[in-house]
This record gives C-alpha cells, structure tokens and sequence, in this order.
C-alpha cells in the first residue's frame, strides 16, 4: 500500500502537524507510522510498550493498525491511560472494554494491563500502575485531545504539566463527562462517573515517541485553542508543543479553524 500524504504539514513550536483529507486516511497514516515503531523497539530490544487511547476519535488508527502487516504481536505489551472509578468492568463504556472490541480481540498481544475500575484501594492500584509503566517503558504512546483539550482525563482546570505522580486519581470536569454523554457512552450526565483514574501529562511525555490523533469538527476548536493560544494548563494538549518527539494529526474537519498558513 502506498504511503499516504498529508495534504498539509507545519510546525507549531517544536510540534510537527500532519492534515490529511480525511480521518480514515489520517488513520492509516499514524498506523503507518506506528508500525515502523513497533518493528523497531522490537528489533532493538526484543519487546515493544505501547499506550494506547480509547476513544471514538481513535477508531479509524486502531481498525488501521490491527490489520498492519510485520508485526509480531506476541512481543508487544499494551496500556491504556485512563479508566472511569467504579464502572461496571462490562460496561460498555469500560476502556479495557473498547480496546478488545477495537483492537485487542484482533492481535495476540504479548500482555495487556489494564487499569481497574474498582480498586479495593486507588492509590495503591495508581502506585502499581505506575510501577508497571516504569517496568516497561513507553515506546510508543497514541493520544487525542478532548473537546476541552485534555489529554488522557487530565482536564482542565485539574490538568498538572509537572504532576510528580505518574497515575492518579482525578476529578472530571464537566466538559469532558457532557463530552461521554454525547459519544454515545451514556445515555445521561447521571450516568457518567464523577472520578477516574489516569495516566497523568510527565507520564505521557515520557514515551519515546507520541502521536496525537484528532479527528472531526468538533474537536476544531481544542485543536485552535491549543496550537493557537498560549501553551497552557487551561488547554493540557497545548504542552505538545514543547515535545520535539510527537506529531499531530487532524484531518479537514478537526483544521477547520487553523489559519491555511503554516
């Protein structure tokens, strides 16, 4: 398959900002892109980590990279950087549970390590968490932004761009659990649960390599904010412009409100 080109390429500070005509192509290009990754950690060392999003916004780089060819799955361990306290580990809305409808139920990974829902301790599953992660350093972590700009469920106004935690219990804001209500993953506000735990910004930033996918118009806004206004915990996704080793990726609808100039 040939590579697909952005129909755009900028830089915003020390981000790299890929626009592509459409998000499934914007899928397959980070999936593309993270295959050679892949390939490479497990050439280096025997084994890749990756951090994966679970998200509608992701949908089109899991379903691209689930059918990648070269990759051996059995040498690739898999995180996920956020998980709702107290769902139901069926749920629907269950992060793990997106992930092995989305990707996991297609590639034999080596391991998957999910946070829990229902710790009979938080802090103690945060702490072990991110023992995990410390074990196995990130080579590769997939993101996007919310429609406030947060970044896994670091929101704003609780978003922290030098946490000395790695994982942690938060608070959602109300923007980010109105956002869950309209995805589809609840039928009402009531529903979504009011903390989660969450991989927090240092943690993400510590991967050897971040992609950002944002897809859609109605993330056009986040995407203005945070390349546009001043680098802020006001827009978490904002701090990617000060990380020389990850990219954005939009398609059409989610650069709508970028000016054409680069």
């Amino acid at each position: 398959m040939s590579p697909v080109e952005p129909v755009r390429r900028f830089k915003v500070d020390e981000l790299e900002v890929l626009v592509y005509e459409s998000d499934a192509l914007m899928g397959r290009a980070a999936s593309s892109e993270a295959r050679e990754l892949i390939r490479r950690a497990i050439a280096g060392k025997g084994r890749a980590n990756l951090i994966l999003a679970c998200a509608n916004s992701q949908r089109s780089f899991l379903h691209a990279l689930r059918e990648e060819p070269g990759i051996d799955w059995s040498r690739v361990n898999v995180f996920h950087m956020d998980e709702y306290l107290g769902i139901d580990p069926d749920h629907p809305a269950s992060f793990p549970q997106f992930l092995h409808q989305h990707f996991l139920n297609f590639v034999g990974a080596r391991e998957f390590y999910p946070l829990p829902s229902r710790p009979e301790d938080a802090e103690r599953a945060c702490r072990d968490y991110q023992a995990l992660l410390e074990r196995h350093p990130a080579d590769l972590v997939a993101l996007g932004f919310g429609e406030n700009g947060h970044l896994a469920f670091n929101d704003p106004p609780y978003a922290d761009f030098d946490d000395s935690s790695w994982v942690k219990v938060v608070e959602l804001a109300p923007e980010s659990r109105t956002q869950q209500v309209g995805e589809g993953h609840f039928s009402s506000l009531a529903e979504v649960p009011t903390h989660a735990i969450t991989l927090t910004i240092p943690a993400l930033l510590a991967a050897e390599r971040m992609l950002c996918l944002v897809p859609e118009a109605r993330k056009a806004e986040a995407v203005r904010a945070c390349l546009k206004e001043p680098i802020s915990e006001d827009r978490p996704g904002s701090i990617l412009r000060r990380a020389g080793h990850a990219t954005l990726y939009l398609d059409r609808d989610s650069a709508a409100l970028l000016e054409q100039a680069g």
